[in-house]
């Protein structure tokens, strides 16, 4: 079901799945999970690293603060938590991104949790990493509507505690206050928003973290070949496929990567999505059109797989599907002081 850009990647997620000394565990009661397909699945890491933008204590201290300041948005009301709030797992449950002065975003809102571990950025994969995806939003006319990456660069320079912040989180640079750090800081903060489940202490061998009916869910994902496309650690977001590989899908307007590469072969092609935390996740795939989770189930059943999945079935593969949602880090993520900005200048418009 894959191309042939996207075997390698695969076989490198199974390679680190069946490695030595990560046996699949053997599950305990009256039902067992496929061992065989388990090989496929891996527990998360506890953070999500990148040789090129190592993450420290202060890069992560000063990306939340980023994460959270709407300062660096055209109207001053917009930031990255407006979209994607991270108590409600990192999406804002409407079918369609809302930017500055309610602008409607085309696409769906992606959650940012577990999302730095996948393959690329945005429905669409225009976005190699997290790094250049904390870029994207800042400069979009209709999500936070800056002009220019100058422009944020200016905006934080005029925030004194921003200047400190950026010195420690970059040391040795001469202008620390760069654009491209803005997003390194994000990212590092991204970077560390992974949500381990029941799913993961399963994998990592207690067999008691899932019950009979949610293994035998496992099963039933398995057999009606779901896993071909939502694997790994992430349980998909490891490469690309067609939405409507077997029957069309049923909305054809958002052409998907195609947009991106101007290669007709990637019409209607868009990233797998994770499917960690999707219970909470909704609405689903990239229009946002299924508000429930078992109509997702069973329209990709359809559209992707060819198979009308019976309503027993289709419960059973969401009773899996509930167990990848795992608790949101609150510590981790509330929200912080932010620096506060320089009282106004004498003869400005709020001056004295």
């Amino acid at each position: 079901m894959t191309t042939r850009r996207e075997t390698p990647l695969i076989l490198l997620l199974l390679t680190a799945a069946c490695s030595p000394g990560s046996p699949p565990p053997q599950a305990g009661g009256a039902v067992e999970a496929n061992a065989s397909a388990l090989q496929a699945f891996a527990s998360l890491p506890p953070i999500m690293e990148s040789a090129d933008n190592p993450v420290t204590p202060e890069k992560v201290a000063l990306g939340r603060m980023l994460y959270y300041d709407a300062r660096v948005s055209s109207s001053g009301d917009v930031s990255c938590y407006v979209c994607h709030p991270l108590h409600d797992y990192g999406t804002s449950h409407r079918r369609t991104g809302v930017g500055h002065d309610g602008l409607i975003g085309g696409r769906n809102e992606p959650s940012v949790y577990n999302a730095a571990g996948h393959v690329a950025q945005f429905w669409d994969g225009r976005a190699p990493d997290v790094e250049a995806q904390a870029l994207g939003p800042v400069l979009n006319p209709v999500e936070m509507g800056m002009p220019d990456g100058q422009s944020v660069e200016t905006i934080l320079y005029g925030i004194p505690g921003y200047v400190d912040l950026f010195t420690a989180a970059f040391p040795g640079e001469e202008q620390p206050i760069t654009f491209e750090n803005f997003g390194r800081a994000i990212a590092a903060f991204e970077r560390g928003l992974v949500t381990p489940s029941r799913w993961d202490a399963f994998l990592e061998g207690d067999p008691t973290a899932l019950s009979d009916a949610e293994k035998t869910g496992f099963n039933d994902f398995v057999e009606a070949g779901c896993n071909q496309c939502h694997l790994g650690a992430y349980v998909g977001g490891a490469f690309y496929q067609k939405a409507g590989l077997v029957n069309p899908w049923y909305d054809t307007s958002d052409q998907g990567r195609a947009q991106v590469t101007g290669n007709e072969a990637d019409a209607m092609v868009f990233k797998v999505p994770s499917l960690r935390n999707v219970e909470e996740t909704w609405p689903y795939f990239h229009d946002g059109s299924a508000q429930r989770l078992q109509d997702a189930i069973a329209l990709m059943g359809w559209h992707q797989l060819g198979v009308e999945l019976t309503p027993s079935q289709v419960e059973s593969i969401a009773a899996w599907l509930r167990t990848l949602s795992g608790p949101v880090p609150y510590e981790y993520i509330n929200e912080p002081t932010l620096p506060p900005s320089p009282p106004p200048s004498p003869g400005t418009v709020n001056g004295s």
